[in-house]
């Protein structure tokens, strides 16, 4: 369905777009990157020039010379009486990626296949005819499946059965399903900015009111601001990251938990945690018993996607048998259940789950050794945190110019996402995410890529910008 965005709306989705000159290739750029990032999805009609010219306080001349450059990179089409429209982005865009440069793809955090994987999978194959006997439709999941994610999160001390677990084709599935179940239009969900993009979409699709909170490398979770939130706003809903958030990479501490536990039952809200990248430990202290956030009554949400494979669409929800009765029912008019093969590998998996994740953390800290060595050396003006696992950097960089600089290193084959894709209500345009799960290598040319590029794109940015530039303490 084609939708519209205001003037409003675009001029707040664009943030501090004003990064370089000319100011109609800045405004080009921003929305470019809007399209990049699918905050504009295809098919969206833009503003018309006199009213977005009014937002921003630009001639028209200013915006129509931006969407003539748009409409020159494929970017939007504008028809007479119509407005303009943007396009399916292309695969291979010339505008954006130079012809013949391999890239090196940073926009998703996830490392490559587990090496056992295709071993796991050739294992299930064997058992075919036993896997099409079954009639393949099933909301609820595999029945051997279900008791051994049960098992695990029994062994943390979280009593659960089979029962409590509903499997899910991946993670974004679980927080679509959740979202449709739990929220009504309007209703307000607390969420942690900067937080995961798709997670946002989903529960904003659901019709969510998003009130965010702040966490950050140094400081963690702003827990004045979350207490207050949560009193004020009572959302009926709190999606959190808890374990190596992405994309801070942050985890909270004991007394962060029992905060929030505390805060989230004053208001009766319900926490739904998501623990895709818990268990990508590479030498972070054990919590230890007793965390605040270990309780039957809090939803969960695992998958295998980044500890196994992306392209393994197995997930799950853990919740009271009420709700998972009440999930089941709803998700015909989602889906019709997990394909069968795939959880057959996963039953294979969980049995030597231990094995993967010590495999993941090796490479994982491969990873983020080589990276956080690359930028201290080649950009020592950026602050890189530290973080004890998880699969990225939450890198902050020494001027206000993270959505220019992803355009700049678009061209020479990088790509990556710039902070404003991860924030709930604007901003973090100092911030960049770089995962450290590609291989080393890509990893060390991609630092090379940044720090050419970086001097360029800050000679570039207007008197403005410049005033913003000072050195990160």
């Amino acid at each position: 369905m084609d939708s519209r965005i205001s003037a409003r709306a675009l001029a707040s989705a664009l943030g501090g777009w004003r990064t370089r000159e000319p100011a109609y290739e800045a405004l080009a750029d921003g929305i470019r990157l809007l399209c990049l990032d699918n905050r504009l999805p295809p098919r969206t009609t833009l503003p018309a020039e006199r009213e977005l010219a009014a937002i921003l306080q630009l001639s028209r001349s200013t915006v129509a010379a931006a969407y003539g450059s748009l409409r020159s990179t494929g970017h939007i089409a504008s028809l007479r009486g119509s407005g303009s429209v943007t396009l399916p982005l292309r695969r291979h865009d010339p505008a954006l990626v130079e012809p013949g440069v391999g890239a090196i793809d940073l926009q998703q955090a996830s490392p490559s296949a587990w090496p056992g994987l295709a071993g796991v999978m050739s294992e299930a194959a064997s058992g075919a005819a036993a896997l099409v006997a079954r009639v393949g439709y099933d909301v609820v999941g595999n029945a051997g499946l279900r008791a051994a994610v049960a098992e695990r999160y029994a062994r943390r001390g979280i009593d659960t059965r089979a029962e409590n677990i509903l499997i899910t084709t991946g993670a974004q599935s679980a927080i679509h399903l959740l979202a449709a179940v739990l929220l009504g239009r309007g209703d307000r969900v607390l969420v942690e900015t900067p937080t995961y993009p798709h997670a946002a979409e989903a529960l904003r699709r659901a019709g969510a009111r998003l009130v965010g909170v702040p966490v950050t490398t140094d400081d963690g979770w702003d827990l004045d601001r979350a207490q207050q939130a949560f009193a004020r706003t009572l959302p009926v809903l709190a999606y959190l990251m808890p374990d190596f958030q992405n994309p801070t990479g942050r985890s909270m501490s004991p007394l962060e938990r029992a905060t929030i536990r505390s805060a989230a039952d004053g208001a009766g809200t319900v926490i739904v945690v998501d623990e895709t990248t818990s268990e990508l430990d590479i030498d972070r202290p054990p919590m230890g018993a007793g965390d605040p956030l270990n309780d039957r009554r809090i939803v969960r949400i695992g998958s295998l996607g980044k500890t196994v494979w992306g392209g393994l669409r197995v997930g799950w929800i853990r919740a009271d048998a009420e709700l998972i009765r009440r999930l089941a029912a709803a998700r015909p008019a989602h889906e019709l259940g997990t394909p069968e093969f795939e959880q057959a590998v996963a039953v294979s998996l969980l049995e030597r789950f231990e094995d993967i994740v010590m495999q993941r953390a090796q490479l994982l800290g491969a990873g983020r050794d080589t990276l956080v060595t690359a930028l201290s050396a080649a950009l020592p003006q950026w602050r890189v945190p530290e973080v004890h696992g998880g699969v990225s950097l939450w890198t902050e960089l020494d001027a206000p110019l993270s959505p220019a600089l992803v355009m700049d290193v678009r061209t020479r084959g990088l790509l990556l996402s710039a902070g404003p894709r991860f924030s709930v209500d604007g901003g973090h345009e100092r911030h960049l995410r770089i995962p450290f799960t590609a291989p080393g290598g890509d990893l060390v040319r991609a630092v090379e890529i940044l720090a050419e590029a970086w001097p360029r794109v800050r000679d570039s940015a207007p008197t403005s910008v410049h005033r913003q530039m000072e050195p990160v303490i």
